[in-house]
């Protein structure tokens, strides 16, 4: 397949993500007001869009708390700058199993797993132009930690946010993701034209390399919009490949801690890297309300308390 190169690229900040990043870099957000000022401050440099999770303020760990998402989105939209709302609902899919001899009762320590109302309530509450959908089942780094998204599972929450008026970007982390996706797309379960993120170099996904990643691209529908991105030292390699590839970017300190080496990074200056890598290609870095209007979004208010 020829490449089609995007001229027109918008950028995704990730802003914090729920992996254990907490206490490896003083720059990762922890609570709602940091996490959402580190938002306003990638959008001020350039994110037409924020990707959210929520921690604990004192721990850092990953939360699915409510009230923390509805602090980081009121923050974000009172803000003096404009930016596309996106919060994960990946998370409460999480299994930990016991040790290879008796994998069952699954363990407490890290296994999370609630039904699709309890996944997606945030969403419904804060009503963001965006939410994730992690479009499948995968062993996820750990040895023993399975992400998971089942079909059923998907289809409930896929109507749920289709429903809500909110546009579910897809997470997919390898070929069968998409494959899926294209299935829910068929199945009436998700809107066509789909927003998609591939998902590189994710423990045990998609390799990051080339030639995975063009595997990934072609198994993208013409009319769908995609992002891509890779972790830690690929990051900026992978805003040139997703370009190239005809793509829309995304960096953040959910994927990567480094602005170079010994430096740690922060997610207003990952972006404006990526725009910098973004220009020089000869594309434009787009702003939110063309993003909008490129995905057919309405920028909404959250539910009143």
């Amino acid at each position: 397949m020829p490449l089609s190169m995007n001229r027109e690229v918008f950028i995704t900040c990730a802003v914090t993500g729920s992996g254990g990043t907490q206490d490896r870099s003083p720059h990762v957000p922890r609570s709602p007001q940091q996490i959402a000022d580190s938002a306003i401050a990638a959008a001020k440099a350039g994110a037409a869009v924020v990707h959210c999770h929520v921690r604990d303020p004192e721990t850092g760990m990953p939360s699915r708390k409510l009230e923390y998402y509805r602090e980081v989105t009121d923050r974000i939209r009172e803000a003096d700058v404009d930016v596309v709302l996106n919060l994960t609902a990946g998370m409460g899919g999480d299994m930990v199993f016991g040790d290879t001899e008796a994998p069952l009762p699954l363990k407490e320590d890290g296994t999370d797993m609630i039904g699709a109302s309890a996944r997606v309530a945030h969403v419904a509450e804060c009503l963001p132009e965006i939410c994730t959908l992690d479009c499948g089942t995968m062993n996820f780094a750990e040895a023993d930690y399975v992400m998971t998204n089942t079909p059923g599972m998907l289809t409930a929450m896929g109507r749920m946010m289709t429903d809500l008026g909110v546009k579910p970007e897809i997470e997919a982390f390898d070929t069968g993701h998409l494959w899926y996706a294209k299935q829910l797309v068929k199945d009436g379960v998700l809107d066509a034209p789909a927003l998609v993120q591939l998902c590189m170099g994710v423990p045990w996904g998609a390799p990051d390399d080339l030639n995975t990643f063009m595997a990934m691209v072609n198994n993208v529908p013409d009319e769908w919009t995609f992002s891509a991105f890779s972790l830690g030292r690929n990051q900026m390699a992978y805003v040139a490949a997703a370009v190239l590839a005809g793509g829309n970017v995304r960096v953040g300190l959910e994927d990567n801690l480094w602005l170079g080496k010994g430096e740690l990074a922060q997610n207003s200056q990952l972006v404006e890297r990526a725009g910098t890598i973004i220009e020089n290609m000869g594309a434009r870095v787009i702003g939110p309300e063309e993003v909008r209007a490129k995905l057919g979004l309405s920028k909404r208010a959250p539910k009143a308390v």
